[in-house]
């Protein structure tokens, strides 16, 4: 680098761009003109510097690339040492300016990027106020860019969009031991909730079987069942509430030529009157894990429900019993249903115990359980689908319009087509695999065909 200190110690004494500036005024002055001795110093000096230069290049150009020293900077900084010397009125050329290489449109303005910062992520630019997350809306730093397809975001908000939130404790749900999100999904209404929760005495309502929230609080029936607040909307709750129900199922019956002759007592029962009614009973077949509904055929005594209860809090209290017993005057005593549940779920219940009063008014004896079960869960169906979707069935007008609700709501709606996936997707021997066959046959053959063949061979005709 000798050449560089001959060139600044040549140009120490020198003025600046051949003028001189007195004072605060910048006033110029002609420089005087120079002598001889001057020229052919300035010319000497100036084929030192030409050699200094040329020395130069031929170094750079020996380096490997990449490692060269010579930049834009020093060739600016050379050529205005150069034109130190020089007493031009005006620059060799104006300063350059310095872009990014090549041209770069920011994707998120599509402006130009000119000058400062920029950012790149897969093959496009941004200004940095730019670079914003496609869910909140903010700019993004490269410590929290997470990125799905093309489309940048927060690594939080990315998080809140795909990862699965417990609908019970409102948490996301945690990784296994294996590093995979794993949870428990309700297979008809879809609602995902952390393993944990089936152990941890979590709520569950006794009609939709759903888990309750830790946001929206279910009630607590006085038999200790848990009812969530849209099945709580449309719950039966005594005996006199559900008559009208009651006569609008018989109705049906009647429509499709199936009248009972005889007025079989109904009642609404807590849970423990019901399970002790199923311990007097001799015989019938019950769907476990509870039984909701009971069609009697000995004579007992049971508590119905006389008054529904009040609702205090998150409770439900101050109901009022009344023991009745019950004498057999015909093959079937009475019929007993679970009290609390949605008008839906009553009626079908009520569908499925009307049709074992029935079969057995009719002579229709010693059925084995999936033949039973499985034709009662067929007018349980029958009477769900007229209710739900009242255009698939003529006889739907007398119910619907029997009904003490009147018009159901989409809630409602949704709770009846859980009730006929549950009939659909019973896993039981009697009650599931009966009610397949049964389906099946009355689908080919007709209900009553169907009715006839049983009460003949005591099986589904095939």
């Amino acid at each position: 680098m000798e050449w560089l200190s001959k060139l600044f110690q040549g140009g120490s004494n020198r003025g600046v761009g051949g003028r001189q500036l007195l004072g605060e005024e910048n006033m110029v002055w002609r420089v005087p003109a120079r002598s001889l001795e001057d020229r052919g110093r300035a010319r000497k000096e100036k084929e030192e510097l030409d050699n200094a230069i040329a020395l130069s290049l031929a170094e750079d150009l020996k380096r490997p690339y990449g490692y060269r020293w010579r930049t834009d900077i020093d060739e600016d900084l050379a050529w205005a040492v150069q034109d130190s010397f020089k007493p031009p009125a005006y620059p060799r050329y104006a300063p350059r300016q310095h872009y990014p290489s090549g041209n770069r449109v920011c994707s998120g303005c599509n402006q130009e990027i000119v000058y400062g910062n920029y950012l790149g992520c897969l093959d496009t630019f941004y200004h940095p106020d730019c670079f914003r997350c496609q869910s909140c809306g903010y700019p993004i730093t490269e410590c929290e860019l997470s990125l799905s397809g093309k489309d940048p975001y927060h690594k939080s908000c990315f998080k809140e969009m795909t990862h699965p939130k417990c609908e019970v404790c409102r948490q996301f749900i945690p990784t296994n031991a294996a590093g995979l999100i794993e949870y428990r999904c309700h297979p008809f209404w879809s609602q995902k909730y952390c393993p944990t929760h089936e152990h941890d005495n979590t709520s569950r309502c006794c009609s939709c079987e759903r888990l309750e929230s830790w946001n929206a609080r279910y009630y607590i029936l006085e038999d200790g069942r848990s009812l969530c607040l849209e099945c709580m909307e449309s719950a039966i709750m005594d005996t006199g509430d559900c008559q009208p129900l009651y006569h609008a199922i018989r109705d049906y019956y009647e429509g499709m030529n199936m009248r009972l002759d005889q007025q079989i007592p109904m009642l609404l029962v807590a849970r423990q009157a019901l399970n002790e009614a199923i311990v007097g009973e001799k015989h019938g077949f019950h769907h476990l894990p509870e039984t909701r509904g009971l069609c009697l055929s000995e004579e007992q005594t049971v508590t119905s429900i006389l008054r529904r209860p009040r609702i205090r809090g998150h409770g439900l209290v101050g109901m009022r019993i009344q023991p009745q017993k019950l004498t057999q005057r015909c093959e079937v005593t009475a019929i007993l249903v679970l009290y609390g549940l949605p008008r839906l779920l009553t009626g079908a219940i009520l569908a499925h115990e009307l049709m074992h009063g029935w079969l057995r008014l009719n002579g229709y004896c010693n059925l084995n359980p999936g033949v039973e079960e499985g034709i009662c869960q067929v007018l349980s169906y029958m009477w769900l689908e007229s209710e739900v979707m009242p255009s698939s069935s003529a006889a739907s007008s007398s119910s619907s319009l029997s009904s003490k609700k009147g018009a159901r709501s989409n809630v409602e709606n949704k709770l009846g087509e859980f009730f006929m996936h549950q009939i659909t997707h019973d896993a039981s021997p009697a009650y599931g695999c009966g009610f397949r066959a049964a389906h099946a046959a009355v689908n080919k053959y007709g209900l009553h065909h169907t009715l006839d063949h049983i009460r003949l061979t005591g099986n589904f005709p095939l």
